[in-house]
């Protein structure tokens, strides 16, 4: 009995001290954490919570164009977010949130124990803490890191209500592809929005914040689908959904949407529009959630963007084959060739429906390639013409199509599925079309593939206009006393060494033959260089670069030399549009539009574009101008170079002149009715010949065709109607002052004009020669 009580006071002291240190510790550990509470930051920031919004470019209809900023996210408040998305981000992310205060206790212990002797800590996270980390803290994995999650937890819970604390964290997560919220998600995993999503889906979003890339459906599609059934069952057991609802769930195959972008081919106008927005709200404009609308229709875009597109591919297939893009050695081994044909297809994008492929065998009379998802095909027949000199043994070794090729393939229309090889053009184009009677753009294509080439040929390209170019020299000769009566001889030209200061030069007309006097109207209708030269001799080289001015031409890139007759300057697609569009409505000059509204993320507006009322713009020329050169633009569409449009659109009330310059550099069509003005150029970057046979007529006039007919398709037929001032006699149109005697009957019909009158001139006249 007595030796019990030294070993009792012995167990007393212990029992004592480990009391006295364990209310140390926690006293210490009390002050630690009151310590650290003071010093967590501030969360009421989140009270006023501003998403980085992204800028959107939108078409007049509503179509998204184009999205830019680091973060893809569309804000969606608690009471638009459907319940069955909540309940499946509850579901595996935080059953108890409603019932918690921020913290569940019991998950911490549980994270706690399995823990011990690890270096970093796991789990519990509530739907709070990850709030909490997501906003004020590293993602490195520590002990005190979670310390300081759970006080800011706690702290959040007494500054914001639940739904609000559930309302940032579901519009800010992070859930792959650029996607920030599940609103952003939904759009970009499904192409809909979050009111229409079905438990399986809103089951396989909810999945994301785990780990978006382990269990992200476009990446791993059998590793998101378990966590997605998972999920599901989740659902059943916590009530959220029906036995039913659950069996359907569990049954649903899920509809994914490739993430490949805006499906419409706007980027090249959604460009633009960023350029504008950014000079304006400088980096803010891609966090606001700006939504800038453009005046162009989706669908016309489209259109536009396709008519170019094969038109070039069109002329690409009258080009001789470059030979294939690279080549790749392949194994023997069946299973290892998928593997290496994947790896090598990597380094080489689809171009829209150019697709690449690696060829297995190849004769003259078979190829058969693989496409990058696996798919063996075989091209054969006219599928091979495009191709044929890369298919022969006697062609150039560099460009023969052999197993392991990597060549590009294009699907052929048609019910039975059929494949050509073909190659990625190397020439450009562009495509402008722009509202006469207001300047709204009404489609821009600024090349063949904004992903291959972001130069806007549309608003950056300089090029010699050619032919294009001769209308406004007529126009200028209307106001010296020329009719389209005016007889003009089409009669050779020479230029001696002494007139030029170096080699003789003897301009021709594009199909080398002259065809002697003839009037301004059949001139301009066959483009007749020669005639143009005399009439612009007539006008002065001077006063027709003050007249083209009015056009909203730049005068110093048309220097005063008898070469602007040509076409010899340089202009952009944009300014030939925008100075067709004088003729068009009557003698007035447009400002070209494209941003139609600007709003806020909330749908507020920013900025409203001002209309532009016709009888608003000014006026640069007269309309009796305007009107006659429409009649001669007309004769152009009847019966000249581009007698095709009127013939294939099967309507009167088109106006246009075609262009080709010097060598076949530039193609171009420029042609309108009274609600459209579209141009058309097609060229090389770095210029070079299209092929001696390749005209404006040929190559663009096809484009624009294919363009009108759907922009026309549901515009009456509205031929421009004479103003006052002018008079219709035995078939042709005058001024009335120029009817009669009055007018200019003919120019003189002398074979050689005068020598140039300086030496910029001379200079001039043999650069043309030499281009």
């Amino acid at each position: 009995m007595y030796a019990k009580q030294p070993l009792l006071r012995v167990f007393a002291w212990l029992f004592g001290l480990t009391l006295a240190s364990a209310l140390v510790v926690i006293a210490l550990l009390s002050i630690a954490l009151t310590f650290a509470y003071a010093n967590v930051p501030d969360v009421k920031g989140l009270l006023d919570y501003r998403p980085k919004l992204p800028l959107r470019v939108l078409s007049s209809d509503g179509v998204l164009l184009a999205e830019y900023g680091e973060e893809r996210r569309s804000y969606v408040s608690i009471q638009h977010i459907p319940k069955v998305m909540k309940d499946a981000v509850l579901a595996i992310e935080d059953a108890r949130f409603y019932q918690h205060s921020g913290v569940d206790y019991m998950g911490v212990i549980r994270a706690g124990l399995a823990n011990v002797g690890e270096s970093r800590s796991q789990g519990a996270s509530t739907i709070t803490m990850q709030v909490a980390r997501n906003f004020y803290l590293s993602t490195e994995k520590t002990f005190t890191r979670k310390i300081y999650e759970i006080l800011l937890a706690l702290k959040i819970e007494n500054t914001l209500s639940k739904d609000r604390i559930l309302e940032i964290y579901m519009n800010h997560i992070f859930l792959g592809h650029r996607a920030y919220g599940f609103a952003a998600a939904s759009d970009v995993y499904y192409g809909k929005s979050l009111k229409d999503l079905t438990v399986a889906e809103a089951a396989m979003l909810a999945g994301l914040p785990k780990a978006p890339s382990a269990y992200n459906p476009l990446n791993n599609p059998k590793r998101a689908t378990i966590r997605q059934q998972y999920i599901i069952d989740r659902m059943l057991d916590m009530g959220f959904i029906t036995p039913d609802q659950h069996a359907q769930a569990k049954a649903e195959p899920l509809k994914l949407r490739a993430v490949s972008g805006p499906s419409t081919h706007g980027e090249f106008a959604a460009e633009t529009a960023r350029q504008l927005i950014y000079s304006q709200y400088g980096d803010e404009a891609y966090t606001r959630g700006l939504n800038v609308y453009l005046s162009l229709e989706s669908e016309e875009q489209e259109r536009a963007y396709r008519a170019l597109r094969r038109g070039i591919l069109d002329y690409e297939r009258r080009q001789n084959y470059r030979g294939p893009e690279g080549f790749v050695d392949l194994p023997a081994s069946p299973k290892e060739v998928d593997v290496r044909i994947a790896e090598a297809l990597a380094d080489h994008p689809a171009n829209d429906e150019l697709l690449p492929a690696v060829v297995l065998s190849a004769d003259a009379k078979q190829v058969d390639a693989v496409l990058p998802s696996g798919e063996a095909i075989t091209v054969l027949g006219e599928g091979l013409r495009p191709v044929a000199s890369g298919l022969t043994d006697k062609g150039n070794p560099k460009s023969r199509i052999r197993r392991g090729s990597i060549v590009r393939v294009v699907k052929l229309p048609g019910a039975k599925p059929q494949w050509s090889l073909t190659q990625l053009p190397e020439v450009e184009g562009a495509l402008v079309s722009i509202d006469p009677r207001d300047g709204r753009i009404r489609a821009l294509v600024g090349g063949f593939d904004y992903a291959k080439n972001k130069f806007n040929h549309v608003t950056q390209a300089w090029r010699q206009p050619g032919s294009a170019f001769k209308p406004f020299i007529y126009s200028a000769a209307l106001e010296k006393g020329l009719t389209p009566s005016t007889v003009v001889n089409d009669a050779p030209l020479f230029f001696d060494a002494g007139t030029t200061g170096s080699q003789p030069w003897e301009p021709k007309n594009y199909d080398g033959t002259f065809e002697g006097p003839m009037t301004l109207r059949r001139a301009l209708a066959k483009s007749k260089n020669m005639v143009s030269i005399r009439v612009l001799q007539s006008v002065g080289v001077h006063e027709a670069q003050r007249w083209i001015a009015r056009f909203g031409f730049e005068a110093e890139k048309h220097p005063p030399y008898l070469t602007m007759a040509l076409g010899a300057g340089s202009v952009t697609p944009m300014q030939m549009a925008q100075a067709y569009s004088v003729f068009a409505n009557g003698g007035r000059l447009p400002t070209p539009q494209l941003i139609s509204r600007v709003t806020d993320h909330q749908g507020r507006l920013l900025y409203q574009a001002q209309a532009q009322p016709l009888e608003a713009l000014p006026q640069v020329i007269d309309a009796r101008n305007a009107f006659l050169m429409s009649q001669l633009l007309q004769e152009v569409t009847r019966s000249g170079t581009a007698a095709k449009a009127q013939s294939t659109l099967k309507r009167p009330d088109l106006y246009g002149k075609t262009g080709t310059t010097n060598d076949s550099m530039d193609a171009w069509f420029a042609g309108y009715q009274p609600e459209a003005v579209g141009v058309v150029w097609i060229g090389y970057d770095q210029p070079r010949k299209l092929g001696s046979r390749e005209t404006g007529g040929g190559l663009s006039l096809p484009v624009w065709i294919d363009y009108m007919s759907y922009a026309l398709r549901n515009a009456a037929v509205a031929e421009i109607q004479p103003p006052e001032g002018v008079i219709h006699v035995n078939g042709e149109w005058y001024f009335d002052e120029y009817q009669g005697a009055q007018g200019v009957k003919e120019l003189g019909q002398n074979d050689k004009l005068p020598p140039p009158a300086t030496e910029e001139e001379r200079k001039s006249i043999l650069d043309l020669f030499k281009r």
